[in-house]
């Protein structure tokens, strides 16, 4: 299978101003159809920098993938970039040209001078005729690789990514592979904590496995590239199968699934009445859980540095007043050392206390708590105390 890189180009996006989102598109495309990426580069609109990084890419990928630096204005160097890392001169395309004033005329506008430089692709290059834009796109080889040059408009690039390039890409390098993913959703336990019980996994060639950490949750992303994805599948899920041998209920959902929706669907299963006290996190669980159509019993207490004895009061207050099956006590105070989560679950076996404690960053101490409680809930109503 083919090897490539992506070359995002545009000083807005080294600045800041604007959200990368087509290297996160081309990943998935290439992925899907088995090509594989890697190396991602993005350069500001300088003409010798992206000449240098693109005769750089030439030298150790079959595709090279630009986005970004065809417009008709002057800091718009991408063309005449590749051209010098090519070797050769740009030059006017006659059919080109007539096409963008076409989609001028369409757009009910007249193209500028300026326009005219848009025309212009290096000496040998395949044009791409843009039908949803005005910028043209085109195709260069250089020895055994292939360099594509496309807009950085998303909805264009999107536009000609899938029904130019990937038709020419299947058909160039006889792509029949395919490369599928499959996440497993954990929660309860670290990133560490789970390579110690699958660390041989991880060395793993085909399927490949690796973690990504979130506060709170570890995902365990198993990788597979084979002829089909019927393959695909079969090769992941033997390896699946040994991880949730391992790991056990620690794993809660796979894929799209989100612990918020497993807690939603728990609850509404077994027919739940929940009561929740929220004393730190700012009514966040109630509203997750809502989205997914789930009734709370809900009460917010403003003080936050709530003690743990008054927590379990109000815990209980709640549970008398309310009748539910279950109430739960929630107190967080963030601290810059260490933050603490201390939780009351009550219901008609008992008062169940725990407490954790979070030595992490400050700002990601909140999505870290919210993701405790929730695995909290999901494991008490799951192990039916």
């Amino acid at each position: 299978m083919p090897t490539a890189e992506i070359i995002t180009i545009g000083t807005e996006l080294l600045l800041g101003e604007i959200q990368d989102t087509n290297t996160h598109t081309i990943a998935n495309v290439f992925r899907n159809a088995g090509i594989d990426l890697f190396r991602s580069t993005t350069i500001g609109d300088n003409e010798e920098r992206i000449e240098i990084v693109v005769k750089e890419a030439l030298q150790r990928s079959q595709i090279i993938l630009t986005t970004g630096g065809l417009g008709p204005t002057v800091d718009d160097p991408t063309r005449s970039a590749i051209a010098k890392a090519l070797g050769v001169k740009t030059e006017f395309q006659p059919e080109l040209w007539a096409q963008i004033q076409k989609r001028f005329l369409d757009f009910g506008r007249s193209p500028t001078e300026n326009n005219r430089r848009q025309a212009f692709i290096p000496h040998g290059a395949l044009p791409i005729e843009n039908p949803v834009g005005t910028a043209p796109a085109f195709i260069a080889e250089s020895g055994n690789s292939v360099l594509i040059a496309l807009p950085g408009v998303p909805a264009e690039m999107d536009y000609l990514l899938r029904n130019a390039v990937m038709p020419f890409l299947r058909t160039r390098f006889q792509l029949e592979g395919i490369i599928k993913a499959f996440i497993i959703h954990t929660a309860g336990v670290g990133e560490s904590q789970i390579d110690e019980q699958i660390a041989d996994l991880e060395t793993l060639k085909n399927p490949t496995v690796g973690l990504v950490a979130h506060p709170g949750q570890t995902d365990i992303r198993v990788t597979a590239k084979a002829a089909s994805e019927e393959i695909a599948d079969l090769m992941i899920q033997q390896v699946v199968d040994i991880i949730k041998t391992r790991l056990g209920d620690i794993i809660f959902g796979t894929n799209e699934t989100s612990l918020a929706q497993v807690v939603a669907q728990s609850i509404q299963e077994q027919n739940k009445k929940i009561a929740i006290i929220d004393a730190g996190l700012q009514g966040s669980i109630k509203k997750i859980l809502s989205t997914y159509s789930t009734e709370l019993i809900h009460a917010q207490v403003e003080e936050l540095n709530i003690s743990d004895q008054e927590l379990e009061k109000l815990t209980k207050k709640l549970y008398k007043e309310s009748s539910p099956h279950l109430a739960i006590g929630i107190s967080f105070l963030i601290q810059p050392a260490k933050s603490k989560l201390h939780l009351v679950f009550i219901n008609q076996n008992g008062v169940f206390k725990s407490t954790y404690s979070f030595g992490g960053h400050e700002k990601i101490a909140h999505p870290w708590a919210i993701n405790y409680v929730l695995n909290s809930i999901r494991k008490f109503i799951n192990e039916k105390h």
